[in-house]
């Protein structure tokens, strides 16, 4: 997009100038979120979250737009979880003021930016630890800097659990880390627990491990060894955050503990990967069907038929810098042929994406379809979290499609 047509402090919903995808006013490809369905789930999360008593702190990598991020945070989100210092940074740039990062942080410079971000004035900011070698690189880089930094230990599955990737595998890992915690105290406090549970490849791995990671916390606080009233156990991705809230509710209840999910895809969902795991959760979940409408696919990439080299395919000027291939090709949702149509109507259903260039996608069509070169498509994803990556400026739409915001990611 033209740095001088899509100004991000003026024109769009302010000022004289309404962007109209259908009028042309846009250049494609463009990724496109639709605001009523944004704020849809944004209410449909909260309600969740809030029928079981937990916190949410949504995983920022998914979009890295603190425009969302604020979207979140005002729709009751906890705090902003982030994988990475550089992730944390651009938060707090932002005015976040409670990070947690699920991620291990190594390397002199990665050490020296959290202790950094944790001398901010009003900052809670939470990493995690697995190792005595973890615990004794962020001590020493918080004696450094004469800052205090709240930590929670990492578990991960038991060894005999088919998936892991780091975290504390066994009770002499955590004893190891517990001791080197007690030898940092003054520079490290002990919060909580923290644990992912995606990486398991079914519904009772993930409540085993789950199980595990709430009786850990509650030895823990029988031990006394937190330093933080209320602890903290989070965990929870996009796809189990209904097992999680059902195994650790009990433990929210008793107030001794502060159960902080981290979703992360639910502010955009998906036409794939998280909308199969959202009718998965409706199935199993007794909570989640209470609150009507589920999740809905709020990301949508617009791209124009290029050209039309023969009877059975189309190019489309979109390809893998512009859109997630990894979890499923974009699907053909709606059609729009300037000039002609008023609105886009439904694409036809046979229509499928077979493959991706850097620049170009391979439509499979039928020979008597009605397309042209210049019609609009927009596509629906799989896994927007490698879709928000490719874009500097995503555009915000009403159901007219005229925008009315423009977010700008910081990946």
């Amino acid at each position: 997009m033209d740095d001088h047509r899509f100004e991000l402090d003026k024109g769009v919903g302010r000022g004289t100038m309404v962007w109209d995808l259908l009028a042309g006013d846009v250049p494609f490809p463009a990724a496109v979120l639709n605001e009523r369905r944004m704020r849809h789930n944004l209410g449909w999360m909260r309600a969740f979250i809030d029928a079981y008593g937990l916190s949410l702190a949504p995983h920022g990598k998914t979009t890295m737009a603190p425009k969302l991020f604020q979207r979140q945070l005002d729709a009751g989100a906890w705090g902003i979880t982030v994988a990475t210092s550089q992730q944390a940074e651009v938060a707090a740039a932002h005015g976040v003021r409670r990070i947690l990062i699920a991620n291990q942080i190594v390397g002199a410079a990665n050490l020296a930016a959290v202790a950094d971000l944790a001398a901010l004035p009003g900052m809670a900011l939470f990493c995690i630890a697995d190792s005595a070698a973890g615990v004794a690189l962020l001590g020493a880089a918080c004696r450094r800097r004469g800052v205090v930094l709240d930590v929670l230990i990492e578990l991960a599955p038991e060894p005999d659990q088919p998936g892991f990737r780091t975290g504390v595998r066994d009770a002499a890992g955590l004893d190891a880390v517990l001791a080197e915690l007690e030898r940092w105290r003054g520079h490290l406090r002990l919060s909580g627990v923290e644990f992912y549970e995606g990486v398991l490849p079914d519904e009772g791995e993930v409540r085993r491990f789950v199980r595990r990671a709430a009786a850990t916390t509650t030895r823990l606080l029988a031990e006394q060894r937190f330093d933080r009233t209320p602890a903290i156990l989070s965990g929870a991705g996009s796809a189990w955050y209904d097992v999680v809230a059902d195994e650790t509710a009990p433990l929210a209840r008793s107030g001794a503990v502060e159960i902080v999910l981290r979703p992360g895809c639910y502010i955009s969902h998906d036409d794939g990967l998280y909308r199969i795991a959202q009718e998965q959760i409706l199935k199993r979940n007794a909570v989640a069907p209470r609150f009507g409408e589920a999740l809905l696919p709020a990301l949508r990439i617009w791209a124009v038929v290029q050209s039309l080299p023969d009877p059975a395919r189309a190019i489309i000027a979109m390809g893998k810098r512009d859109v997630a291939f990894d979890a499923g090709m974009p699907r053909p949702a709606t059609l729009f042929r300037p000039g002609r149509d008023d609105r886009p109507g439904d694409a036809p259903p046979h229509w499928a994406v077979t493959g991706l260039m850097d620049q170009h996608a391979y439509l499979t069509i039928a020979p008597e379809d009605d397309i042209a070169v210049g019609d609009v498509i927009a596509f629906d994803i799989s896994h927007p979290c490698l879709t928000f990556d490719k874009w500097r400026r995503l555009l915000v739409v009403d159901d007219d499609y005229r925008c009315t915001e423009v977010i700008e990611t910081f990946f």
